[in-house]
């Protein structure tokens, strides 16, 4: 499924002979080509599987009247919000909205202290009938090509595989349902070190929801809403894979979880429902958020590691080939992977 490119456009940042930071821009945006709409679609499609994202909103401040009755207008915190909702009303005007925005960049960047160069994309697209802006930093990645006449060539390409800093913002959200205050997601970073650093105070946004422990909320509450209904072996089996089916098709096509959806696949006995089970939890979870592909992994097997012991099997096979008794922390394995078989055998002997 493709998008609908309204804009496209790639700025670099660089390091100038006086060793500066600086700003690279292109004058024009490109003309929307089908290489021009698979890039941005691969792009969407990178982000959207990219595990652990934040979700969150633009910073707002509420301007309060020291004077007679207090007033809880809230008003836009950020420079780049409202040069973003002027470029929405008048979209002829991408092309220096994009160059400032590199500009604002740059300058958080260097606040921050968090130098980094590459290519700086700005997508403006529509994909699934939502409008979003998509803004990513790239770096290329060196390929070696092999002409007919056996030569061999060398170019560069974008690295989209290695994508870790970049931020989408639903415009229709913004623009429909602001007060929801969930219509900008982010890649959080590598090695623990978040994207907020710079992309998060360039834009001015916060974090309002932890994707990746809303995902782990669900699968858990999953789990404990199984137990309750007290279903045998096979219809938890049976439960869990509808959540993976569930999941696999949010992922694929880049949307959110719903838990009303959810609930509706969901077996219920006794006129309670999934919701209502989420509801009456010490933890409720979201109505909506992010699917993490991570968990797509816990759905289908146990795993752990730790003092040197790593482990990991079908959870179908949990209380059949392998079982475990809290008492004595043991776990049994009937029918050792014939792997594994051989190498204990050839070291016994």
């Amino acid at each position: 499924m493709s998008a609908v490119i309204h804009h496209f456009v790639v700025h670099q940042l660089g390091i100038n002979e006086q060793q500066e930071l600086t700003v690279v821009p292109k004058s024009s945006c490109f003309d929307i080509s089908p290489d021009i709409e698979t890039l941005a679609h691969q792009i969407n499609q990178v982000f959207n599987q990219k595990p652990g994202k934040g979700v969150g909103s633009f910073i707002q401040e509420t301007d309060s009247s020291s004077e007679g009755e207090e007033q809880n207008d809230v008003v836009a915190n950020s420079e780049f919000q409202n040069e973003l909702l002027a470029m929405v009303a008048d979209p002829d005007s991408f092309i220096d909205f994009s160059v400032a925005s590199c500009e604002k960049l740059k300058k958080s960047m260097v606040e921050m202290a968090s130098v980094e160069t590459g290519f700086v994309i700005f997508s403006h697209y529509e994909f699934l009938a939502t409008e979003y802006l998509m803004i990513a930093l790239l770096n290329t990645k060196q390929h070696v090509e092999i002409t007919d006449t056996l030569e061999l060539t060398y170019s560069d390409h974008l690295d989209l595989a290695k994508m870790q800093l970049a931020v989408r913002i639903d415009l229709t959200q913004l623009k429909t349902q602001p007060e929801q205050n969930r219509y900008v997601s982010f890649i959080k970073g590598r090695m623990g070190r978040k994207v907020s650093d710079f992309f998060m105070h360039f834009i001015g946004c916060e974090e309002l929801v932890d994707i990746k422990q809303q995902n782990k909320q669900l699968l858990k509450t999953v789990d404990e809403y199984i137990a309750s209904e007290q279903l045998d072996k096979s219809e938890q089996q049976q439960t869990r894979q509808i959540v993976s089916d569930y999941y696999k098709a949010k992922l694929e096509q880049g949307d959110d979880i719903q838990i009303e959806e959810l609930s509706q696949s969901l077996p219920q006995e006794g006129g309670r429902n999934f919701i209502d089970f989420n509801q009456q939890s010490e933890t409720p979870l979201e109505t909506s958020f992010q699917a993490d592909r991570s968990a797509l992994k816990t759905l289908a097997k146990f795993s752990g590691q730790g003092g040197g012991i790593s482990l990991s099997f079908d959870r179908a096979l949990y209380g059949d080939r392998v079982q475990y008794d809290a008492n004595s922390d043991t776990l049994l394995i009937k029918g050792v992977p014939p792997n594994l078989k051989d190498q204990l055998t050839r070291h016994n002997s």
